[in-house]
């Protein structure tokens, strides 16, 4: 499906957490994740190939392929759903990140943030979401496949990476169970 992109794109969720620790677990999709402002770029980029909706808060619209350029998505808007066409299941869950030149923010608080060129790490050609940054999305959740892979990273993260992990949970949510086990 990316292949031939020309943005910048990276597998986010489960499958980055999956491809750095090498435990095994089941997925029910696949987590692509862009930069928001590039939205337009994948929209042109899946035109007639993939039925894009917007997720927001419960609701979802679909993004028609003709308006490419009407990409004005509520922040509140994180996510794009796709799939082949309208019978088929959900196959993809892209994650739209906040990047600001440079500088990728956390999208729910401002004051963590990182160079653009630190948030990713590459194996066999496809860049992932670095896990400490995949983790601090999941802690929110905190939902069993979010334990899950908690337990298999954080013993197999660097020393720097667990810092920032922990300071970025301290920072975002300080009662948050995880910082009890960090």
């Amino acid at each position: 499906m990316l292949a031939e992109y020309r943005g910048r794109w990276w597998i986010a969720g489960g499958w980055a957490i999956e491809a750095f620790t090498g435990i095994k677990r089941h997925h029910s999709d696949l987590d692509p994740s862009i930069p928001r402002h590039e939205l337009p770029l994948l929209r042109r980029h899946l035109a007639g190939r993939i039925d894009l909706w917007a997720a927001d808060q419960e609701t979802l619209r679909v993004l028609i392929p003709g308006d490419v350029g009407d990409d004005q998505l509520p922040d509140s808007c994180e996510n794009v759903w796709a799939r082949s066409s309208g019978g088929d299941p959900w196959e993809y869950d892209i994650i739209l990140m906040g990047v600001a030149e440079d500088t990728w923010e956390f999208k729910r608080d401002s004051r963590v943030t990182r160079p653009i060129d630190e948030i990713v790490w590459t194996q066999d050609g496809i860049d992932y979401l670095r896990p400490e940054i995949q983790l601090l999305h999941k802690a929110r959740g905190l939902r069993a496949k979010d334990q899950e892979d908690f337990d298999a990273a954080w013993p197999v993260l660097d020393v720097k990476d667990q810092r920032w992990l922990r300071h970025a949970i301290e920072l975002t949510q300080p009662d948050h169970p995880w910082l009890a086990t960090m």
